[in-house]
């Protein structure tokens, strides 16, 4: 299905709208596979109703028998259960999932796996999905090294099945890191769960042990406040919107969208019931530096952004969009040219993203790649000009209830 969608009412109008942001996705994914670990010993509350979690619920529920695992297109399923599945499973299991995850590249974390005793071989090309996973054998290292630069789920995958290896496990983190936040996430949610851990520098140990019982609640998820700020930034003057269930102390990286939209003319301030974001200002900078290596997930909302504002951006940290749901930096800069814009590499690992041509040609037509965050973080663009939207199904891997926010604030769509 496809939108076309226009937002009539940008207007400082008294009434303050409230979104319910779905919960954290990355939260709830790891508690699930921590619970797993434990032995449902950890209670979870305001689990994410992302397809990635429903996905990961039901495969971690799923039928003693079952011998095929598809996690779809679910990136976080695919890595976790990789370790999951390599240090737990009593009987030889498949674990695949789409043609776009089967061309996904794992053959650093299944490396790693392989070093400490996994008995993992790949069904079809070497480095990728479908993987065949025997049972666990014997631990045959305690301590591995892994690059910090390719995905950050590799190195949580492996945290959190370290406590329960026979001799524990030492992960050496090898520079430079990125998406580091959802690392530090990783083993903040397991020291709430009972699990201690020593690190130095590059150095994480974790000793065997047990998760104990707890109780978590998911925060609600950084990543899609993300698109309200946005939103926010490329509205009047006095347009505020409420953010429910974000905390001022998150494991979420995502949160330094915050401080980031300062520079696009938003202020926040955290209320009891969440945040508040609010349009302040119309004099912006026209030349940034942001730095992604922390944060690859907001690039998506921030770029689109910058262009509508005409704010030119040089940038880091963008290599690891290059193996997500979609080629995002390709996608980017196809859907970016759609409004005269130009995302370059202008030296290795640094892009400059062209804006000072900003232009809206008639109802533009924005191709989403199967990628939920090529879809809302286009939508945004919608507050100054109608567009269409294609595939508008694909929010459901993280955000269900979108286009249902959107149309609380003011936006209205026509189905095409």
């Amino acid at each position: 299905m496809n939108y076309f969608i226009k937002q009539y009412k940008n207007s400082t109008n008294q009434q303050i709208c409230s979104i319910n942001l779905p919960s954290s996705k990355s939260e709830s994914n790891r508690l699930l596979i921590m619970n797993a670990l434990s032995g449902g010993k950890i209670t979870i509350e305001n689990l994410s109703s992302a397809r990635d979690t429903q996905t990961l619920i039901k495969l971690l529920t799923a039928d003693l028998d079952s011998q095929i695992f598809d996690v779809l297109d679910a990136g976080t399923a695919m890595r976790f259960l990789t370790a999951y599945f390599a240090i737990t499973t009593k009987k030889e299991v498949i674990l695949t999932g789409t043609e776009r995850m089967q061309n996904r590249p794992i053959g650093t974390l299944v490396d790693a796996l392989h070093s400490i005793g996994a008995n993992i071989s790949y069904e079809n090309k070497d480095g990728y999905p479908p993987l065949r996973i025997n049972p666990f054998q014997e631990q045959i290292s305690s301590t591995l090294s892994i690059p910090g630069n390719i995905s950050s789920q590799y190195i949580s995958a492996l945290l959190m099945v370290a406590p329960i290896l026979p001799s524990g496990l030492e992960v050496e983190i090898e520079p430079p890191t990125f998406s580091k936040p959802y690392i530090d996430m990783t083993l903040g949610l397991m020291h709430l769960s009972g699990i201690r851990y020593s690190q130095n520098g590059d150095f994480i140990k974790i000793a065997h042990q047990g998760y104990q019982k707890s109780m978590q609640i998911v925060e609600s998820d950084w990543s899609a406040s993300s698109y309200w700020f946005s939103i926010i930034a490329q509205s009047k003057i006095g347009k505020k919107v409420l953010l429910e269930g974000l905390k001022s102390e998150s494991f979420q990286g995502d949160q330094v969208i915050k401080s980031m939209a300062r520079d696009f003319g938003v202020n926040f301030e955290f209320k009891n019931e969440g945040l508040l974001i609010e349009k302040h200002s119309l004099a912006l900078k026209k030349e940034l530096k942001l730095d992604f290596r922390k944060c690859p997930d907001l690039a998506q909302t921030v770029l689109p952004c910058a262009a509508s504002l005409k704010i030119n951006l040089e940038m880091t940290g963008l290599e690891s969009l290059r193996i997500k749901e979609t080629d995002r930096i390709l996608a980017l800069q196809n859907e970016l040219a759609k409004f005269n814009c130009q995302l370059i590499e202008s030296k290795k690992g640094v892009w400059k993203l062209k804006t000072s041509d900003f232009s809206i040609k008639s109802e533009p037509i924005i191709e989403t790649y199967e990628d939920h965050r090529m879809a809302m973080g286009f939508a945004p663009l919608a507050i100054n000009n109608a567009l269409q939207i294609n595939d508008i199904e694909v929010v459901n891997k993280s955000y269900p209830t979108f286009w249902d926010d959107l149309q609380l604030f003011g936006f209205e769509f026509m189905q095409k």
